[in-house]
């Protein structure tokens, strides 16, 4: 006896998204069902291609064909994603882009910077269209980070005004205010003029269609965090921190600052950095040198999502210095570690984008 289509989309109505708790039939994500006698094709479309769970999912669906239509189906399940996005308003900055994520530390020397290129990158990997800002404004990182130190910025032309290139390099588009200033000078500026530089990061640049902008800030609390969160709808923030007593009471005020009544912006989860260190010749061994699950425990306590664990190895440090990502080699643990934190953050997008409002830029006086 054939199958039919409502064969299959009843079968399929058996498995459920296990984050959004609801079936894959009802949330729209299943797409181009084919049958031919036993043989059964369709699509499932994810929320993310960075999703933690896409091959728990396809199982689940190949399962259900078998389970409750025919055990002897050939079922071929094609795995793609739309990114999710929940934007208020149709903001004149960064129009095209779904989603925008702060990553913060309530100070510096955390590998805050190291954290945003690097999960980047990884989504980018998936397939994701990936964007990142510098907006570091007194210490931009990201020219060495990527190897584009020496890159200068083209200029488009579009309905009388001209519009900034992001530099392209591992399928990131990234700007920074590097880019635009002596590297050998420091840059020295008042607080407003800060703010506007990043203004312009945003408005004068053709940045076009991304899934993902991270906006790496400065550390602390400031000008600089004030003027994304009054500029653009941010989707949420990641904060970055070491698991030590110190850095974790200055990454809680970083997370009180976003969850302010007057900003609220999500906070999509913590990322405990120099979690532990491995030594290269030593490879099964972890020395707590910050100390142990700092983060976690944090996280546990302000009921925020954890995103996972970045190990202190030398290979972090020397992708950084050298433009080349450690993310960026399957072979590297500390790569299937950032891997990790990045379809969590996915992951999390994907829970904030259909269970919450959308993020409004803040209008309070002042800001």
């Amino acid at each position: 006896m054939n199958i039919t289509k409502e064969q299959v989309l009843e079968a399929l109505s058996n498995v459920e998204e296990p984050d959004l708790k609801k079936d894959l039939v009802t949330l729209n994500m299943i797409r181009d069902v084919e049958v031919s006698g036993k043989k059964v094709s369709f699509t499932v479309v994810l929320t993310t291609p960075a999703c933690p769970l896409k091959a728990l999912i396809e199982r689940a669906c190949i399962n259900a064909i078998i389970h409750f239509v025919d055990p002897e189906a050939e079922v071929t399940v094609n795995m793609t994603a739309d990114v999710t996005s929940r934007r208020a308003i149709e903001n004149p900055l960064l129009p095209g882009v779904k989603n925008i994520i702060a990553v913060a530390s309530g100070k510096g020397g955390v590998g805050k910077s190291t954290v945003a290129v690097n999960l980047a990158v990884a989504l980018a990997q998936t397939g994701a269209k990936v964007g990142l800002i510098d907006a570091d404004i007194y210490g931009p990182s990201l020219p060495i980070m990527f190897g584009v130190e020496n890159e200068r910025l083209f200029v488009n032309e579009r309905d009388g005004k001209s519009y900034m290139v992001p530099v392209e390099k591992y399928g990131v588009k990234m700007l920074s205010i590097g880019f635009l200033v002596d590297p050998e000078q420091a840059i020295v500026w008042r607080g407003p003029m800060a703010s506007k530089a990043l203004r312009q990061l945003f408005s004068d640049a053709d940045w076009g269609e991304l899934d993902y902008l991270f906006i790496d800030l400065p550390p602390g609390t400031g000008d600089i965090h004030l003027t994304l969160v009054s500029a653009v709808p941010v989707t949420g923030a990641v904060i970055v921190s070491t698991p030590q007593k110190v850095a974790l009471a200055d990454a809680k005020k970083g997370i009180g600052m976003f969850q302010m009544d007057s900003i609220k912006v999500p906070v999509l989860g913590l990322v405990e950095n120099m979690a532990w260190f491995t030594p290269a010749e030593l490879p099964e061994n972890k020395y707590f040198i910050f100390g142990k699950d700092g983060c976690k425990n944090l996280a546990d306590d302000l009921k925020v999502p954890f995103l996972g664990q970045i190990p202190l190895v030398q290979s972090i440090c020397e992708g950084g210095d050298s433009g080349a990502p450690v993310v960026l080699d399957d072979s590297n643990p500390a790569a299937t570690a950032f891997m990790m934190v990045a379809g969590n953050m996915a992951q999390q997008v994907a829970i904030r984008n259909a269970t919450m409002q959308p993020t409004q830029p803040v209008q309070a006086a002042g800001y």
